[in-house]
C-alpha cells in the first residue's frame, strides 16, 4: 500500500475543487472567511476523501472488470483498508464540523449521509446524479452555515465621562468633565445560521446544477457511446454561465466595473474549462474523451466557485480560489481526478 496507490484511491488531484465550496458559501452570507470557515474546509476535505475511498470499495467488483488498474482490484490497497479509511475520514470530518458549531454539524451530518447513500445505494440508480449534486450543494451550505455561526468582531468607539482635576485658580465648587473615547472590541451579532442557508441557496443551486450535469456524463466514462449526455451537460454549463453573470437584485453586490469584469472573466474561465472537452466528447463519445470531459467538469468547479464568490462581492476570496487552478492542473497530470 504505497503513497501513490492512496493518492489514486483518494483522487488527490480533485481535492483542490473542495475548498472553494466553503469559501463561496462564506461569500454568499456576506462574511469574510474565519476560523469556522477553515473548520468547514477541513470537514469538507475529509468527507470528500471518505467518499472517494468508499466509492472504490463499493465498486471493487465492477472495477475488476472495467478498471483493473485501480488500487483495489490491482491489489495495491485492500478492501478492508479502503473501508476503514472511509469510516475514519467520515468521523474526522464530522468532528471538525462539530467544532464549527451545532448548525454546521447538522449540515455536515446530512452531507455525510448523502455521500454514503450515494456510494452504497444510489450511484447506479436514476437518483445517482441528484445525490451527487446534492452533496456539492450541501458542501457549500456547510461553509455558509459555519461562517455565519462564528461571531463577527468589529471595532467600536465608546465614550467615557470622567471628572477633570481642578487647578489652584479654580473655585472649590468648579468641576469640569472631559469626554474620552477609546476603541473597544465588541462582538457584532452573527447572521443566524437559519438565515445563512437561504442567503447561500442561489449559489448552492448553481453548483448543484453543474455537478448534476458532470455526474450524468461520468456514468458513461467507462464505456463511452453517449452523445446526449455531453450535449445536455454543455447546454447546462452554458445556461449556468449566463446565470452567474446575470445581475439579481438583492443578491449581487458587483457595483464597480472592475468587479463586474472579474465576474465575467471568471465565468469565461469556467465555460472554457468545462465546455471545450464536452464539445469533443459530444463529437466523439469514446471513453478517453468522455473521461476527459468529466475531468474538465470537475476542474471547472474551481472557476465556478470563484465566480460565485466574486458575484457576491468577495473579489479577494475569488482570486484566492482561482489560485488553486494551477495546483489542480499540475497534479491532474500525475493522478487522474476521475
Amino acid at each position: 500500500m504505497t503513497a501513490r496507490a492512496w493518492a489514486e484511491l483518494l483522487r488527490v488531484s480533485a481535492l483542490f475543487t473542495v475548498p472553494g465550496d466553503a469559501l463561496a458559501g462564506a461569500a454568499a452570507v456576506g462574511r469574510r472567511p474565519n476560523r469556522s470557515t477553515a473548520l468547514a474546509v477541513g470537514a469538507s476535505l475529509c468527507l470528500y476523501e471518505a467518499g472517494m475511498a468508499l466509492n472504490d470499495w463499493a465498486d471493487r467488483e465492477e472495477d475488476a472488470v472495467d478498471r483493473p488498474h485501480r488500487p483495489i482490484p490491482s491489489g495495491r490497497i485492500t478492501p478492508r483498508a479502503a473501508l476503514t479509511a472511509a469510516g475514519a475520514l467520515t468521523a474526522a470530518g464530522l468532528a471538525l464540523a462539530a467544532r464549527a458549531g451545532r448548525p454546521a454539524l447538522t449540515v455536515a451530518t446530512g452531507l455525510a449521509a448523502t455521500v454514503w447513500a450515494y456510494d452504497l445505494r444510489l450511484k447506479h440508480s436514476p437518483a445517482g446524479p441528484a445525490a451527487m449534486a446534492a452533496a456539492r450543494g450541501l458542501d457549500l451550505l456547510l461553509g455558509a452555515t459555519a461562517t455565519a455561526t462564528a461571531p463577527a468582531t468589529t471595532t467600536a468607539s465608546t465614550t467615557a465621562t470622567a471628572p477633570a482635576t481642578t487647578t489652584a485658580s479654580a473655585s472649590p465648587t468648579e468641576t469640569a468633565t472631559v469626554a474620552a473615547t477609546a476603541p473597544t472590541t465588541t462582538k457584532a451579532p452573527a447572521p443566524s445560521p437559519r438565515s445563512a442557508v437561504p442567503a447561500a441557496l442561489p449559489a448552492a443551486a448553481l453548483l448543484t446544477a453543474h455537478t448534476y450535469a458532470v455526474t450524468a456524463v461520468s456514468r458513461h466514462e467507462a464505456q463511452g457511446g453517449s452523445t446526449a449526455a455531453p450535449l445536455a451537460a454543455l447546454t447546462a454549463v452554458t445556461a449556468l454561465g449566463g446565470a452567474v453573470v446575470r445581475d439579481r437584485p438583492g443578491e449581487t453586490k458587483r457595483g464597480s466595473a472592475p468587479a463586474r469584469l472579474l465576474v465575467t472573466a471568471l465565468t469565461g474561465a469556467y465555460l472554457r474549462t468545462a465546455g471545450r472537452p464536452l464539445v469533443h466528447a459530444a463529437l466523439n463519445p469514446s471513453p478517453p474523451l468522455t473521461q476527459r470531459a468529466v475531468g474538465g467538469g470537475i476542474r471547472a468547479m474551481i472557476p465556478l466557485q470563484a465566480a460565485l464568490a466574486a458575484r457576491a462581492g468577495a473579489s479577494g476570496t475569488a482570486l484566492a480560489v482561482m489560485g488553486l487552478v494551477p495546483l489542480a492542473r499540475s497534479l491532474a497530470r500525475k493522478v487522474s481526478p476521475t
